[in-house]
């Protein structure tokens, strides 16, 4: 997945006005506390960061 997909879902999901704000202040303990903005920073795998805000957000499965 690449950032750009990753946002996108993001902004189904939240809302483009919310998505990056969530982004930034949602520590996420799967993404060993950091946010997802801060995880992306980080260089991991945005596919890694959906699946644990999919989570987090209790999303639908067809969302995965």
């Amino acid at each position: 997945m690449r950032h750009s997909e990753f946002w996108e879902r993001m902004e189904r999901a939240l809302g483009p006005a919310y998505a990056r704000s969530w982004a930034s202040q949602q520590a996420i303990a799967s993404l060993d506390g950091r946010t997802p903005l801060e995880a992306l920073e980080a260089g991991v795998d945005p596919q890694r960061i959906w699946r644990a805000v999919h989570a987090t957000l209790d999303l639908p499965a067809r969302e995965r």
